[in-house]
This record gives structure tokens, C-alpha cells and sequence, in this order.
């Protein structure tokens, strides 16, 4: 599949299908051969940009049952979003063509953790760490706000806020959106099953459908 003919809502479909191949163990593995490597030295046509957390048990082609090529992928802990993640992010939807992109959280999400104990106690983590968890912060305050007592009920408003701010921040994100070529997913990961939740979308997820 290439993103030059790939709709949002196949690309999704794409996604969700490989990761019910994973979640069942019947991966089939795809394009991880010497073929799909020779092909791809000319250039690359993924069909998803994955901006994840960087949590090693999220390695983004093994949970979707993808290969080389397929996917854009961008990691950060706790999928915290700067200027080089929003830059990496345009590239896959702007020059690349992707039509979707997919913020991955997962449940005990460590950043998310740290940002509701520093929220509770009042300690920040030292380092560099500390600038995480204050990108994090937010999410858990606006989600303790709306009334959310459960660590998933954090983890889902991180996910939503994240993929809200690639919208509010990305006018070319936004406009692909507009535009019915390219969708924004928020997806949470559940470590122990395997399989994924949809949290946020905006674009098309449906054939047919503009918003």
C-alpha cells in the first residue's frame, strides 16, 4: 500500500486489521523481505505517521503487523510534542502524502504517572525528565478537572489533548484534515491484551465520510 492512493480510512482499517492479526498471534508479517528492502532504496510511501510514546513495549510494527516502508514513525516519552516532533509529523503528511496520523498511548503510561504524582505531591522529577512530565501536566490537570479519578482516564485526555494540539498547532495538518485527505487518530495501547482503543479521531475513518 502506498499513501499516494491510500485513503485515511483505509490506512485506519490497514492498522486495525494488523493489529487483530497481532492480538490473535496469526501475524502474517508483511514486507519485511529482501524484495520490499530493494524496492523501497528509491523511496518511501508510508501510509501511516505513528507518533508514540517511546515505552519499548510499544514498538509500532510489531503491534500493527507491519514491514519496512508502512510506517512513519515518531517517538517521544510519554508522546510529548516540540517543534522537531510537529516538524517530523508535517514531513510524513506534507512531502510524503500520508493520510493518517495516529497519536499511540498505552495504559501505565510512566510520563503520564509521573505528571499525576508531581500534580499530587508537588515534586518534580530532576533533569531533563522534569520537561516531559510539565507537557504532561496539563492533560492530568484538565483530565482531574472534568472529574477523572482513574490512571486510564488520564492516560485517554494525554492522548486527546495530544492529538488536539497537532491540529491547533499544525496548520497544514489541520488543513489536510479539512480537506478530507488525511485523518488525526487517538489511539490507547493495552499492554497486557494487546489490541487498541480509539480514543479521539478527527478527518474521515469511513469511506465516504468528510468529517
Amino acid at each position: 500500500m502506498s499513501a499516494s492512493f491510500a485513503s485515511p480510512a483505509q490506512a485506519y482499517a490497514t492498522l486495525m486489521e494488523g493489529n487483530r492479526r497481532f492480538v490473535d498471534d496469526e501475524r502474517s508479517h508483511p514486507n519485511q523481505g529482501a524484495d520490499r528492502r530493494s524496492a523501497l532504496t528509491s523511496g518511501q510511501a508510508p501510509f501511516g505517521v505513528l507518533f508514540g510514546c517511546s515505552d519499548s513495549r510499544l514498538a509500532a510494527e510489531i503491534l500493527f503487523d507491519r514491514g519496512l516502508g508502512d510506517l512513519f514513525v515518531v517517538r517521544t516519552a510519554g508522546h510529548v510534542s516540540g517543534p522537531e516532533v510537529l516538524g517530523s509529523i508535517e514531513y510524513g503528511v506534507g512531502v510524503l502524502g500520508t493520510p493518517l496520523v495516529v497519536v499511540l498511548g498505552h495504559d501505565s503510561c510512566g510520563a503520564v504517572g509521573a505528571a499525576a504524582k508531581t500534580c499530587s505531591e508537588g515534586e518534580s522529577p530532576g533533569g531533563h525528565i522534569r520537561d516531559v512530565v510539565e507537557r504532561v501536566t496539563p492533560s492530568v490537570l484538565a483530565a482531574r478537572a472534568a472529574g477523572a479519578t482513574e490512571t486510564s482516564q488520564l492516560v485517554d485526555e494525554h492522548v486527546r489533548r495530544t492529538a488536539d494540539l497537532l491540529l491547533e498547532r499544525s496548520p497544514l495538518i489541520s488543513s489536510e484534515v479539512t480537506a478530507g485527505r488525511c485523518a488525526v487518530v487517538g489511539l490507547s495501547y493495552q499492554l497486557e491484551e494487546g489490541s487498541l482503543r480509539l480514543v479521539s479521531s478527527h478527518g474521515p475513518l469511513t469511506e465516504g465520510a468528510t468529517t
